[in-house]
């Protein structure tokens, strides 16, 4: 099955934006990471599955002029953003997940111009949606990875998917 792209729509999206005069970005994406290890359990990486989502994240947004790239200290979260940091030329900025997190990087979000990708976790990408502006959600399930919000501060928001399709959801959760 050939992955879904977010780039027809991302790319629409991006033809509607006005320049701003303030210091929010334009366009902010924001990602779960992909599928990832069972080993180590304290930091593990992206299974093969995972890397080919991340390689098909890249491929999604290779149209659009992403500027910024923000991770956690997680290799999940680095190694989903590194096909297309790598591409783009970018070095992520990696936020720390620790107490406090989604206000941190609601912030740090917030200091970027241009278009934002936003590379989480399946309890804090929801969360950091909702503190720039965009709607309440549920938190991801663990089985859920296809997701992709794309936020335009101030003006909309839309869900997106991207790559294989993830299993049917649980009660509860997106």
């Amino acid at each position: 099955m050939k992955p879904l792209s977010v780039l027809p729509a991302a790319l629409l999206l991006t033809t509607l934006l006005a320049s701003s005069a303030n210091a929010l970005p334009d366009l902010v994406i924001l990602v779960r990471h992909a599928e990832r290890a069972t080993e180590p359990a304290g930091d593990p990486a992206l299974t093969p599955a995972g890397e080919q989502r991340a390689a098909a994240l890249a491929e999604a947004l290779a149209g659009l002029r992403v500027n910024a790239i923000l991770t956690t200290q997680y290799r999940r979260t680095r190694d989903t953003a590194a096909p297309l940091a790598k591409a783009m030329g970018i070095k992520p900025q990696t936020i720390d997940a620790k107490a406090g997190h989604v206000l941190a990087v609601a912030e740090a979000v917030r200091a970027q111009n241009g278009v934002v990708l936003l590379v989480g976790h399946s309890n804090t990408v929801p969360a950091i949606l909702a503190a720039l502006g965009g709607p309440k959600l549920p938190d991801l399930c663990e089985t859920s990875f296809h997701h992709v919000f794309v936020l335009r501060p101030g003006a909309g928001w839309m869900q997106l998917s991207y790559g294989a399709p993830s299993a049917a959801p649980a009660a509860g959760c997106l």
